[in-house]
């Protein structure tokens, strides 16, 4: 486990390298999970067999023991601050595929041009927060996926209760069995990653 400073605490990066890696995948994780959670382990093994070395986060927030994320742009500052190390030290060299589940995927999205990533991984996208009883729709995130400009892959659960992203032309739409947790099929997470990842042609 490796410790970096962050301008807002300390994040932990869990790193499982491969043998002559062709790239790397930085991950992030969700709101109240830690870096884990069932599909971000078998995004992990999937991306370790296509020779990705891969690079699990841990936002400072849970590092000191909070539950409760940190405002949007102190996620996004202390993530690229991650980033930044690991590009100038454990993964230098290599193309830079980002991404996490839930939270970490929006996180991912939002500093993409910062970190000059390859692709994007979002696994479990939280595209509209459910609808509150007596409160009005809550507001799409879909502009956080349109304003990629790099290839993206999003693994959604046939019933995830914050919705289905739109395939588009740089996003793939990978659609599994279970929910937002997607923890009913880690295979097809798997298979789903696995797959978009033998089609990226990395320079």
């Amino acid at each position: 486990m490796l410790a970096v400073a962050t301008p807002h605490g300390e994040a932990r990066v869990h790193l499982r390298p491969v043998d002559a890696p062709r790239a790397a995948l930085a991950l992030g994780h969700g709101a109240a999970g830690g870096v884990g959670a069932p599909d971000l382990e078998a995004a992990t093994e999937a991306a370790r067999a296509e020779r990705l070395s891969v690079a699990l986060v841990e936002q400072p927030y849970r590092v000191a023991g909070r539950r409760s994320p940190a405002p949007a742009r102190r996620l996004d500052a202390a993530w690229t601050a991650v980033l930044e190390h690991l590009i100038g030290g454990e993964l230098r060299g290599l193309p830079l595929v980002v991404g996490g589940r839930s939270l970490g995927a929006r996180v991912a999205c939002r500093t993409v041009a910062a970190v000059g990533a390859a692709g994007v991984i979002c696994l479990a996208f939280p595209l509209r927060p459910p609808r509150r009883a007596g409160g009005a729709a809550p507001a799409s995130r879909i502009a956080e996926l349109d304003a990629l400009t790099v290839p993206t892959l999003v693994v959604q659960g046939e019933r995830d209760r914050f919705g289905m992203p739109p395939a588009a032309a740089q996003r793939t739409v990978a659609r599994v069995p279970g929910d937002h947790g997607l923890k009913a099929d880690p295979g097809a997470v798997a298979d789903a990653v696995g797959q978009w990842l033998r089609a990226m042609s990395f320079r």
